[in-house]
């Protein structure tokens, strides 16, 4: 059991992908790079933002296996692990653990709807039974069940459930959440929707679990910079507030529809969305290539617009 905190910049990755649809191991290496040179601090592979819930349990474990072997520098490596059942996410979270995995994000099983009784007591049996730390993922818009302050802070009494990311937009929720004082890195997704980013800065947060990272990272770890000093709050609501279009187009389709297009629209290692999701039309993507001209990103990061 390990009661570790992250702090800062928490990129949920995409999975690249070949033209056939099958994945890109041999591209993780760029875009694992491309997030330890620009000051995040942790990533997440196989997340929503990795497609996950469209890989097969061995395309999963060929996905551990291949980039753990990748890790290097102080980046930590955490990977999906849900599950259709507990038992599933119990036996995802071992094999990452004996691959080497840092640690394993978990959110409630989609589909099911089950009440948050029986996933507060999922976690707990997850947090038991899985050898590295684990996060847990309020995330109600993918998976329906949705966790109030009371649960994400009895859950945080667990000593191997060391990160929260919240994705609803109540404010609330967040004020409740660190004013409970709970023992573990209290992260929130970065969608300018929710809204939740600033708040939970503002109030105590230790950073956000974003999919922005992968075009953004740079700016991602400012913008997750846990606030010590004037400095810090200065420096993150004019990076938050310079970067609203692209990080509303980000947004602008489900996750990560707009964010993959665009990656492999202006060169990074990508590749097509895995079917039945499908790029973003022409004329939508376009805009986002402007977002990256007009910001610069063209020339801070070389891409290829």
């Amino acid at each position: 059991m390990s009661n570790q905190k992250i702090e800062g910049s928490f990129v949920a990755l995409i999975t690249p992908m070949n033209e056939d649809q099958s994945i890109d191991f041999e591209a993780f290496q760029t875009l694992l790079d491309f997030q330890l040179e620009n000051g995040t601090s942790a990533v997440l592979i196989m997340g929503s933002t990795g497609e996950v819930s469209m890989l097969t349990p061995d395309e999963r474990h060929k996905v551990i296996s291949h980039t753990i072997k990748k890790k290097h520098g102080n980046m930590e490596f955490w990977y999906g692990c849900s599950g259709p059942s507990t038992q599933q996410t119990i036996d995802y979270c071992k094999y990452a653990a004996a691959e080497g995995a840092d640690g394993a994000i978990v959110a409630a099983p989609p589909y099911i709807c089950a009440p948050q009784k029986d996933i507060t007591q999922y976690f707990l049996e997850v947090a038991d039974a899985s050898p590295i730390p684990i996060g847990i993922y309020n995330n109600p818009p993918r998976v329906k069940t949705d966790l109030a302050y009371t649960a994400i802070l009895r859950l945080s009494e667990h000593p191997n459930i060391v990160v929260n990311k919240e994705s609803t937009s109540r404010l609330g929720q967040i004020a409740q959440t660190v004013a409970g004082n709970p023992d573990m890195s209290l992260m929130c997704c970065d969608s300018p929707n929710l809204g939740l980013v600033i708040p939970l800065m503002s109030l105590g947060g230790h950073g956000t679990a974003n999919m922005s990272g992968n075009l953004i990272p740079q700016e991602m770890a400012v913008i997750s910079t846990p606030w010590r000093k004037w400095e810090d709050a200065l420096a993150c609501r004019k990076t938050w507030l310079h970067n609203l279009p692209i990080l509303h187009f980000n947004y602008s389709a489900v996750n990560p529809v707009a964010v993959k297009s665009l990656m492999r629209a202006v060169g990074l290692p990508a590749g097509p969305l895995r079917k039945p999701l499908r790029s973003l039309a022409p004329e939508l993507l376009a805009e986002g290539i402007d977002i990256c001209r007009k910001l610069g990103l063209d020339k801070k990061y070389g891409y290829s617009i």
